[in-house]
């Protein structure tokens, strides 16, 4: 028998005794503030279904009216026989809705960015990329063959220092960065990270996932948020998050939305986003023009946990948004953390190395505009027993 796989086992036995080895939960239920998870009911607070859209009846209702009209999927990539009107309805609702002229989607957030990175930049230019970046940034940054040079995490001072010092030694330059950091829950600096962009004549990409549906006038991302638009060249999103569907958006610069429907290679050589998602996205961005409710209910919810998360003892980093991540340093830690809390009625994964560093594990909570407060008291009455159980506090 081959042993050419037994590395596998070796490097799973790691992962589990070192509190690495991620155990997939099975949801038997909708997304919503309360999920059935491994046949047990929990208070939620893993999903990024920020706004509650997930489940919305009437993103369901668009949805099925489309799958009635169109069918379920598109049957080809966009550049043969994939791209319906209702595809040029989304991109265009999108586009209208973060205020740039024009939006091109991808099949989701990932692609989004494997797919944009490496058709802006090559082997002769050079990318300037925050040191926390996501990995689908990182993944599309390799891709591109472009010298990759990192800088202090949300730190101008840094960024403008790094491109001094390579200065000359490219074609074109790209400055890259998450609009919301998805572990911390902290944004960068735009405003100055723009100006440092425009001083050195550099393209401007942000990866807004986590800020749309959070950050700017009803949702509408950092750039709003900043009042940076029409400066900023590239907003990469993600339909998976607030607005509850699945699927990927490049929206700013006309001439370079033009340029991925030509060379964006998931654009090119994968099928589109199928029918479905792009309705319910489309009802999803008709619900956030109507009424800022669901974002407003959002930060109120978020504001409440944090307060007293603070006041029970408990070190919620640096957040600046919603997210709300509960430090607790080790990942054996985390894990056991997390396995008490199911067990009090409350699902809250752990997350500790590749996903943050070592020595940062941590909780991560996601606030949800689905969550009532008698949710959220539920939730604080289960961390403070089990950190107390534990230690934390």
């Amino acid at each position: 028998m081959s042993n050419k796989l037994n590395w596998i086992d070796e490097e799973l036995d790691n992962l589990k005794e070192s509190g690495l080895y991620n155990r997939i939960r099975t949801l038997s239920s909708p997304q919503g503030a309360w999920l059935v998870v491994d046949g047990k009911r929990v208070l939620n607070f893993c999903s990024n279904n920020y706004l509650g859209l997930a489940n919305h009846p009437r993103l369901v209702a668009a949805a099925k009216k489309a799958c009635d009209d169109y069918g379920v999927g598109p049957g080809a990539v966009r550049t043969l026989a994939g791209t319906m009107d209702l595809h040029l309805q989304l991109e265009q609702r999108i586009a209208q809705f973060k205020r740039v002229k024009d939006a091109i989607t991808f099949q989701s957030g990932f692609t989004a960015n494997l797919g944009t990175i490496p058709a802006l930049v090559g082997k002769e230019d050079m990318i300037f990329s925050d040191e926390l970046n996501h990995a689908s940034i990182i993944d599309g940054c390799r891709l591109s063959g472009a010298p990759i040079k990192r800088y202090s995490h949300a730190d101008p001072t840094s960024l403008e220092a790094v491109i001094r010092e390579n200065k000359g030694q490219y074609r074109r330059g790209l400055v890259v960065t998450d609009g919301v950091f998805s572990m911390d829950g902290d944004f960068p600096p735009l405003d100055k990270i723009t100006e440092i962009a425009e001083a050195y004549d550099l393209m401007l990409m942000v990866d807004d996932a986590h800020g749309e549906g959070v950050l700017g006038e009803g949702g509408r991302g950092i750039v709003d948020h900043f009042h940076l638009h029409g400066r900023v060249d590239v907003e990469v999103g993600t339909f998976s998050k607030a607005f509850g569907v699945m699927g990927g958006v490049v929206a700013g610069d006309p001439k370079i939305v033009e340029w991925l429907r030509q060379r964006g290679r998931p654009f090119l050589f994968s099928s589109a986003v199928t029918v479905p998602d792009v309705a319910a996205t489309i009802a999803a961005i008709d619900l956030l023009e109507e009424s800022t409710e669901l974002v407003d209910r959002l930060w109120a919810n978020a504001e409440v946990f944090k307060k007293e998360m603070k006041q029970l003892g408990f070190d919620t980093g640096k957040s600046m948004t919603p997210i709300t991540p509960v430090m607790l340093g080790e990942a054996m830690l985390a894990r056991d953390f997390s396995r008490r809390l199911y067990e009090e009625g409350v699902f809250a994964m752990a997350l500790g190395f590749p996903t943050v560093p070592k020595g940062l594990a941590r909780i991560r909570v996601m606030i949800s505009a689905a969550h009532t407060d008698d949710d959220l008291q539920q939730s604080l009455k289960a961390f403070e027993k089990v950190g107390k159980e534990l230690g934390v506090i």
